[in-house]
């Protein structure tokens, strides 16, 4: 079950443990993306607290959150790109994104098969998209008190292995949050040098969260029992002799 927005929105923007997990899992993602200049850049779940520095050079940004979880406006004192839609249909036409961050929206999904087939839709066949998800190895998983203690947690393996059954090809990984899930003054003072030093050491199974990039298989497999999507829903009785029920 998806978070409340209210919930996240406290934890990221008014705690100094989501503040400092805000900027670790920024940083990460730069080192992936550094920038996404004329791009058209989507973030869904509660992605916005990452999706800040894209702003001011992509062709568009929009922060879709599902219906389950809440929104709310995004950039404060700029104009709104958030929406609200259902969780695994969306509001935009097929291959239009060319980067996609999901944050808190698959591990929290009732359906992550149905969405992970929503975001390989919209993804175009040269876009990336980018899956932040707590890693079940990591202590960040283990404390409810924070976003990431709720939903189900992944190893690298297990998220590999979800994505390429739906059409996506994983490309690299990073790991972030190798700071304690801690609140207290000592730990959200180091909490950089910790940061630093997971990366340099590569610990992933020591990280909080693991952040995985992936392209899109092209051409798609070819699955059996994968949702599929009627242009015009036939009507009861449809094609059978007698032609159309529906009135003239």
């Amino acid at each position: 079950m998806h978070l409340d927005v209210l919930d996240l929105r406290e934890f990221y923007y008014r705690t100094g443990l989501g503040r400092a997990a805000q900027r670790a899992l920024r940083a990460q993602m730069l080192q992936i993306w550094p920038h996404a200049k004329g791009e058209t850049v989507a973030g869904f779940g509660f992605a916005v607290p990452l999706l800040r520095p894209y702003l001011a050079g992509a062709r568009r940004v929009i922060a879709l959150m599902p219906g389950q979880q809440g929104v709310m406006p995004w950039p404060a004192g700029m104009p709104n790109v958030s929406v609200l839609c259902e969780e695994t249909h969306w509001p935009l036409a097929n291959g239009t994104i060319d980067r996609l961050v999901i944050l808190h929206g698959l591990e929290t999904s009732e359906n992550h098969d149905a969405l992970l087939e929503e975001a390989a839709r919209v993804v175009s066949d040269t876009g990336r998209a980018l899956f932040i998800l707590p890693n079940r190895r990591g202590l960040w998983a283990r404390r409810d008190g924070t976003p990431f203690g709720y939903g189900r947690p992944y190893s690298l393996g297990q998220i590999e292995g979800l994505l390429a059954r739906h059409d996506f090809v994983p490309e690299r990984h990073l790991a972030a949050l190798f700071m304690p899930p801690s609140g207290r003054r000592f730990w959200l003072r180091s909490a950089d040098w910790w940061e630093g030093i997971g990366r340099r050491l590569a610990i992933y199974g020591a990280g909080g969260v693991l952040l995985v990039e992936a392209s899109k298989r092209n051409p798609p497999s070819l699955r059996h029992g994968v949702r599929s999507r009627a242009r015009r829903p036939l009507r009861v009785l449809e094609g059978l002799p007698g032609g159309d029920p529906r009135p003239a």
